[in-house]
């Protein structure tokens, strides 16, 4: 089972950086939950975010938000429109239903014949 994020989208902010202060690197991406199993590929509804900065190349966490960066983040949290969320079955999904499908066909046909 793989389980990993997808970046969906990078939103440059003009916000000043907690750690130096610099206005031109503060970036904020959304990504999504994508997991693949030998069954499926699912997309979910779950997005998360990470704010970085490229001058200083330092993650930023929410405890180190200025007022501006928390009103800028629910902006853009409310703009942001994630992937909907879907899941794929594989062949090996439909190979199996087949499989146990005729496996069950066959025992009902053998119990009727022997009635």
């Amino acid at each position: 089972m793989s389980d990993r994020l997808l970046t969906i989208n990078t939103v440059d902010l003009n916000n000043n950086c907690p750690e130096c202060f610099s206005t031109k690197g503060l970036q904020l991406t959304f990504k999504q939950r994508f997991i693949e199993t030998a069954f499926y590929k699912s997309i979910t509804q779950e997005v998360n975010t990470e704010m970085h900065c490229t001058v200083c190349n330092t993650t930023i966490y929410p405890a180190r938000w200025t007022d501006d960066i928390e009103r800028v983040y629910d902006y853009q949290m409310k703009a942001f429109q994630p992937k909907k969320s879907s899941k794929k079955y594989k062949s090996l999904f439909w190979i199996l239903i087949g499989a146990v499908t005729i496996l069950i066909a066959a025992i009902l046909s053998v119990i009727v014949y022997q009635l």
